[in-house]
């Protein structure tokens, strides 16, 4: 039977992939199932519920309107717990019958620049590597498939899909020449020719607000169906899934459930990373320095709303929707619904899940918009105050004054203190190569953040009890 190998077994990927799949079985289709595990010792006590249920687990979803309903997810019908080394993981990716490897890791995850360029001195790299050397597989995602890759050619496995199920644009393309650069890096050059011609790597594009399960979820499940259950998790009812068809050894009959196969993912991730990821950053940065908890509170909020409405109104949508290059999306009414969704009470969505990684979200989500309107000789006013936002909220970090643990991958501690404790914070933050690539230091850039950050300033004295 045809197997899905999926890394990374959190959340997002229970919520979105295991509930196309079982979408898929409910029609009738039960050619494909899952296998699933993660690569750290995380989330142990989730794991230890899904291995005790057999895979099995129930999804809540909810709808802007407050309708929650309950749907059980048995797609995923092995689950295979951490060990060190990652034996059984290996091996499940070197059967035969896995077809597509697919990975969950966050986009903080790749290491990779703007550029694309694999960082060789990052301390998991560094360490991933290393036990590449050695014949084991690390942690990161590079050394994880890579063990599995050499492992199904040593075997003659077959051809394998590699599929990207992260929040990073051109994800297939970025996480397919990080994978080549850790390859080049152990000079394994029969593995990176074997990689060439027997795997493929689309691009694609995932979407739907899963927070981190809470026990409130078990509760009301139980309370609704009388069902206990140490794995259920919520997630909003929208959901969509965008992938370019190009497979190594088949795939499942997604386009039966929704999903939708394309041949050029790349004008619907845009939508998604301009409209919704960076919509969604910049409410959580607010919210944060407005002592909101959850990002419901900051869409609802009216100063908030119409920052995240006049960014993309007036700076993404002219990017994304050209006279010369139309956009399949519209955008307007995408944008809508992004913040309808973002306003959904039910969800309980925190700024602190959502405010994270904000070294690799402002290159990754806002920069593009900023380069194109800069090389455009355009005004970058209302974009410039997501930038603000986080420089604020960076701010508040150095001073010891968030009220939660913030987490970024990306982020040197010691330099972002210094940008903090510089003379001019906005000039620094500006020049800053890793957030800014080719656009740093330029002289538009610095005078817009510092006249948004003018306005975060003005907003945040204007807060009851500021």
């Amino acid at each position: 039977m045809p197997t899905i190998l999926h890394i990374g077994l959190g959340s997002f990927h229970r919520a979105h992939q295991a509930v196309y799949l079982q979408r898929l079985h409910d029609a009738g289709d039960t050619t494909w199932t899952i296998t699933a595990g993660n690569t750290r010792p995380d989330m142990a006590d989730t794991i230890a519920a899904l291995v005790a249920q057999g895979g099995r687990y129930t999804l809540e979803t909810v709808t802007p309107a407050g309708l929650r309903l309950y749907e059980t997810i048995r797609a995923i019908t092995r689950v295979i717990p951490f060990a060190p080394g990652l034996p059984d993981l290996v091996a499940a990716g070197t059967d035969a019958d896995t077809r597509i490897v697919s990975f969950t890791v966050t986009e903080a995850g790749y290491a990779l620049d703007a550029q694309d360029r694999l960082d060789l001195l990052a301390l998991d790299i560094v360490r991933d590597l290393a036990a590449a050397r050695a014949g084991q597989p690390g942690s990161t995602v590079y050394g994880v498939l890579t063990a599995i890759l050499r492992a199904r050619r040593a075997a003659g496995a077959g051809p394998v899909t590699l599929l990207n199920c992260d929040n990073l644009r051109h994800n297939g393309d970025r996480a397919r020449s990080g994978l080549l650069q850790f390859i080049a890096a152990l000079d394994d050059d029969a593995l990176a020719g074997w990689v060439q011609q027997h795997t493929t790597s689309p691009n694609a594009m995932v979407d739907r607000i899963t927070p981190r399960p809470t026990p409130d979820v078990a509760q009301r499940l139980l309370a609704a169906t009388g069902v206990t259950d140490g794995a259920a998790l919520m997630g909003e009812s929208f959901i969509q899934w965008v992938i370019e068809d190009r497979f190594a050894a088949g795939r499942p009959a997604w386009e039966r459930v929704g999903v939708e196969l394309v041949a050029d993912v790349q004008p619907y991730e845009e939508a998604k990373i301009r409209l919704l990821n960076a919509t969604h950053s910049c409410i959580a940065w607010a919210g944060t320095l407005a002592g909101m908890a959850y990002i419901h509170e900051g869409t609802h909020q009216p100063t908030i709303r119409a920052w995240a409405y006049a960014y993309v109104t007036d700076d993404v949508i002219p990017c994304l929707h050209r006279p010369d290059a139309p956009s399949p999306v519209d955008l307007a009414a995408y944008r809508d619904v992004v913040l309808d969704r973002f306003g959904n009470p039910a969800i309980q969505d925190t700024n602190q899940r959502v405010a994270m990684d904000g070294f690799s979200k402002i290159p990754g989500f806002i920069r593009p918009t900023i380069a194109e309107r800069l090389a455009r000789n355009e005004t970058i006013d209302s974009v410039a105050m997501l930038p603000a936002l986080f420089l604020a909220f960076l701010q508040r970090w150095h001073r010891g004054q968030i009220a939660y643990t913030y987490q970024d991958q990306a982020m040197d501690q010691a330099l972002a203190h210094a940008l903090c404790a510089a003379a001019d914070p906005a000039a620094a933050f500006c020049v800053n190569t890793q957030l800014w690539g080719p656009v740093a230091g330029d002289a538009r850039l610095v005078a817009a953040v510092r006249a948004a950050g003018m306005r975060v300033d003005a907003f945040v004295a204007g807060l009851p009890g500021a």
